[in-house]
């Protein structure tokens, strides 16, 4: 059995994953999630926490969302304090711009969370979601006010896609590294 260990910045981005990992992870891969209180708490503490896990045959996933910060060095970083701690396997993803970029590349999952009509995928504004600088307030604003992180995440991850129908390339690329990530021995 191995363990997919999950370091996250925050607890919506836990909601979503416990939601969608079904979808992708065979029988054989358990899912574990050690949520950090922020950007800044996951960067001071991800090197100690994966140097201090024990369990044998572990994989981990170091998830953060990029903000306003330049996405390579936000990596590049990472990859510097992952590299200390001996451990292999290790897939770093950054969330262009937030984890909100996911959701608003399916709007039809949005739409279903919801249960009101979402703008149009193909509109130009939608297509390529990992470039909305604010995807959290957009989302906001196309739910009337009604989003909010964590119950947001837990809605609209059950709807959605995960066949390469999200127009967002870091949702895409998430899931692909997850799956290469776990078919490494």
């Amino acid at each position: 059995m191995k363990t997919l260990v999950f370091l996250l910045e925050e607890r919506s981005a836990e909601e979503m994953l416990k939601r969608i990992l079904p979808g992708i992870l065979p029988e054989d891969v358990s899912p574990f999630f050690i949520t950090f209180e922020g950007k800044s708490d996951l960067e001071n503490n991800v090197e100690r926490k994966i140097r201090g896990w024990r369990l044998p045959d572990s994989y981990f996933v170091v998830m953060r969302d990029q903000d306003s910060a330049d996405c390579r060095q936000v990596k590049a970083n990472l990859v510097r304090k992952c590299a200390n701690t001996g451990k292999e396997h290790i897939l770093i993803r950054i969330a262009c711009h937030e984890l909100e970029s996911f959701y608003l590349g399916d709007l039809h999952a949005v739409e279903l969370a919801y249960g009101r009509r979402m703008p149009s995928q193909s509109s130009r504004h939608y297509r390529k979601p990992d470039e909305i600088a604010n995807p959290a307030d957009e989302l906001k604003r196309i739910t009337h006010q009604e989003y909010q992180k964590i119950d947001g995440s837990r809605r609209i991850a059950e709807h959605m896609q995960l066949d390469g129908r999200n127009c967002s390339t870091s949702f895409k690329v998430l899931l692909s590294g997850i799956k290469t990530l776990i078919s490494q021995n």
